[in-house]
């Protein structure tokens, strides 16, 4: 009996990648019902920028407003750690490598601390894939993590070993997208 309630709880090391739409936006859904459990969520997002308030960002700092005053759901934590897109003129002369290795410092301090039971690293698979954070270093922090912390990496490009580490992989396919026909992106739909 205590085998399959063990199992129950289980850490789990979730990955969201591939070329298609939704990848970040599975992991908020998740970040959602982990929420109405009760649990506390950390939103660690890397490469994207501060400046940019995704629509998921205002939806949880509401929730975490009901969860202060309310005490419903649990608390939100939502760091940025990033200066936008890299290869665009606005990031040319940002460190984004240094950005991504003190933002990876945050995760590996709270992880160790066990501050959240559910761990959002929106785009990781980029800094890891750029060479900017070491890969060994990371596997290591994510796969011998103590206590029930369950993480989700999403971005494009995940390395082969973490999808081998992982427990639960989803490979986003493009079958089709607007931007195909050089449409932009869409408040609502994109961010």
């Amino acid at each position: 009996m205590s085998g399959t309630r063990e199992l129950r709880h289980a850490s789990r090391l979730i990955v969201h990648t591939g070329e298609g739409k939704g990848k970040s936006t599975a992991a908020f859904g998740l970040g959602l019902r982990a929420w109405a459990q009760g649990w506390s969520v950390g939103v660690f997002q890397f490469v994207k920028s501060g400046s940019w308030r995704p629509g998921e960002h205002a939806a949880y700092t509401a929730l975490d407003e009901i969860h202060r005053t309310t005490g419903q759901g649990g608390p939100i934590e939502w760091l940025t750690m990033g200066a936008g897109r890299t290869g665009l003129r606005a990031t040319q002369d940002v460190d984004q490598q240094a950005l991504s290795r003190a933002g990876w410092a945050q995760v590996v301090d709270r992880l160790a601390a066990q501050t959240h039971r559910l761990y959002i690293l929106d785009e990781l698979n980029h800094p890891l894939a750029k060479g900017w954070l070491d890969l060994d270093e990371v596997l290591d922090v994510l796969t011998i993590r103590a206590g029930v912390q369950h993480v989700v990496v999403t971005g494009r490009g995940a390395p082969q070993r973490l999808i081998e580490a992982a427990d639960l992989v989803t490979d986003m396919t493009k079958v089709k997208h607007p931007f195909d026909k050089g449409e932009r992106g869409q408040a609502g739909i994109e961010w």
